[in-house]
């Protein structure tokens, strides 16, 4: 098939929206980025990116119509991922200074972690298929499922890289730990209101 360039902008964009906008993943890297910096967050940032790049991929490759045949497992899915996201917002409420007393206080999501989490974020989930029942040519190619794929995690990762850049930015405002206990708090809560319109859903 060609490659069409309206096509391929509207997804562009959609890409955009969708990722820089505030969910889950930008409200953990946001925190993170304030708790632990830029360095210490890369891992968590490249998890989000390339786990949602896998998920595309299998999206792509006809997950969408295993979920339609079985819409349970979406809603099984939905559960296992709010209980794990009030499990990372209760780490986000904990979160203090990098360092207290010469030890870690807590320690930032790691990469596989971030990924795996893609697979029980709802708005990860219809990001994906959103992103192929509304654009994808119904004769499109392997190839360009690939390469569309490629392009909106290459608009994806410096899209949620914003909010940990923010949140290393705000990190110099919230040196006292009274202050720093109110913003984690209030990520944490921000973090459960995000998947609540997605439940009711």
């Amino acid at each position: 098939m060609n490659f069409n360039l309206e096509v391929l902008a509207a997804m562009a964009m959609f890409a955009f929206v969708t990722s820089v906008t505030p969910g889950p993943n930008n409200m953990m890297l946001l925190a993170s980025g304030v708790n632990f910096g830029v360095k210490r967050t890369l891992p968590h940032w490249l998890g989000v990116s390339l786990g949602h790049f896998v998920m595309l991929l299998l999206v792509g490759a006809g997950l969408e119509s295993l979920l339609k045949t079985y819409p349970f497992v979406y809603q099984v899915m939905k559960v296992v991922g709010f209980a794990y996201l009030v499990y990372l917002a209760w780490g986000v409420a904990r979160s203090g200074a990098p360092e207290r007393h010469g030890e870690e206080a807590t320690q930032p999501i790691s990469f596989l972690g971030a990924a795996a989490f893609q697979w029980v974020n709802p708005k990860a989930w219809m990001m994906a298929v959103g992103y192929f029942s509304n654009y994808m040519p119904t004769d499109a190619s392997i190839t360009f499922v690939v390469l569309t794929c490629m392009m909106f995690s290459a608009i994806n990762f410096p899209s949620v890289g914003l909010w940990v850049w923010l949140g290393a930015k705000l990190e110099h405002y919230l040196q006292s730990e009274g202050i720093r206990k109110i913003f984690n708090g209030a990520m944490a809560l921000l973090l459960i209101a995000s998947m609540v319109p997605v439940l009711m859903i």
